[in-house]
């Protein structure tokens, strides 16, 4: 996920044709959309399992430790006072439930395939809800591995079974988002956990088609010929696979488990301003419209989704993409649309050498929260990751709390 930091910013080339949003929704649709959930604040942590990140904290732990590590993480959300845990149960085409679709999850017991011995998904629901934490679980679409070598995978695993499902690029592995039957499956696969446990909401990232690679081609030339029909370019159609997969996982989640909300954390960028005159006042050197192939302002219009909780990873005032400018952009986006706007916080910059003077200042994203308050569509935020939640290492999520939550998180919905 690009939670991890890996942002760059390079000057972007030339103007792109300005973006069409087709069968946008009427004032009556909104306004039915906003009535359906009363929304309180949000304050919400991701609790990141892809290589280990947050939790467990190694593999090969017994099942004991794992779960007294996960209970340790949704304690420490109440502590710090908040009220929902973004738990990621699919990072990379594997399950961390008992999946008749997928595999074990590695990241467990440093085994793919191998039964860990407890149900992670089904202890972190009950366990959650029994604190008054929502539990939001956490899908990624279409990456299938971190590596570019099938013959790890186990051999039972749908993308050695379906060789031509499979896309290698950037040296990782990824399911070919222009497949119908790929995206039908992993569908499928999501689906199963959402059936089996009452999860909040569901929740993806910002991983649709994978960030470009210098130097690379996402190689779906073959699919594009076949399916790839009737739209103006390459582009277009990749753009239509993404939306297809949105639009249908959504409706499909509103049937299996009625009530449970669809959240997205798209990067902080749709498109810059010099791209398309409806972009943002940024000079990001990546856009979701253009590279992720990712129309999410299109969804917000469309209320394909419930949640959209777009990755302002960036201080007050930072040149390429300043928070104080991406905020009103998003704010105004969602504004009547019916869908709730919850903004992703960088608190893993917090206390970071590595990153600017601003991040060394403990009230920064305190900051932020005061910031957002001016912003009738804001709902709350949610902070990037468990690890910093609860490690702090400046003390900047101690001064949230302190400035912003005095008093106990309520469900926030």
């Amino acid at each position: 996920m690009t939670h991890m930091g890996r942002r760059t910013f390079s000057a972007v080339a030339g103007a792109l044709a300005a973006a069409t949003v087709a069968g946008e929704a009427s004032a009556g649709e909104r306004e039915r959309r906003r009535g359906r959930r009363s929304c309180r604040e949000f304050r919400g942590m991701w609790l990141a399992t892809v290589t280990n990140r947050d939790w467990p904290s190694r593999t090969g732990l017994t099942a004991a430790q794992q779960r007294a590590e996960l209970i340790a993480h949704l304690d420490t959300a109440v502590a710090r006072r908040l009220n929902a845990v973004v738990f990621q149960v699919r990072p990379t085409a594997d399950a961390f439930w008992p999946s008749p679709h997928e595999p074990w999850s590695q990241y467990l017991t440093g085994t793919q395939g191998r039964d860990p011995g407890w149900d992670p998904l089904g202890t972190a629901v009950r366990e959650a809800h029994a604190r008054g934490l929502e539990l939001h679980a956490w899908f990624n679409p279409y990456r299938v591995a971190t590596h570019a070598d099938p013959t790890r995978l186990v051999a039972s695993h749908p993308a050695r079974l379906h060789p031509e499902w499979i896309v290698t690029y950037g040296g990782r592995m990824y399911y070919n988002p222009g497949l119908p039957e790929v995206r039908a499956f992993v569908q499928d696969a999501m689906l199963d956990a959402v059936r089996r446990y009452p999860v909040d909401a569901v929740h993806f990232d910002d991983y649709f088609y994978p960030y470009p690679v210098a130097g690379q081609t996402f190689d779906d030339a073959a699919a594009f010929a076949r399916y790839g029909g009737g739209f103006a370019d390459r582009a277009a159609w990749r753009r239509d696979n993404t939306d297809r997969l949105v639009r249908d996982i959504g409706q499909r989640i509103k049937t299996v488990r009625p009530g449970t909300a669809f959240g997205i954390s798209p990067f902080g960028v749709w498109r810059n301003r010099a791209t398309d005159p409806l972009g943002s006042d940024t000079r990001a050197g990546v856009q979701t419209y253009d590279d992720l192939y990712a129309d999410t302002r299109s969804w917000v219009l469309n209320g394909w989704i419930d949640q959209v909780v777009p990755q302002i990873y960036w201080n007050i005032g930072f040149a390429a993409a300043d928070y104080a400018k991406l905020l009103p952009w998003w704010d105004e986006l969602v504004s009547g649309t019916g869908v709730d706007l919850f903004i992703g916080e960088a608190l893993y910059k917090a206390g970071d050498p590595a990153q600017p003077a601003p991040w060394q200042d403990p009230a920064e994203l305190s900051r932020h929260l005061t910031l957002a308050k001016g912003y009738g569509a804001v709902r709350g935020h949610c902070y990037f990751s468990a690890k910093e939640v609860g490690v702090d290492r400046n003390g900047a999520m101690a001064r949230v709390v302190a400035d912003h939550y005095q008093a106990p998180a309520r469900p926030p919905r």
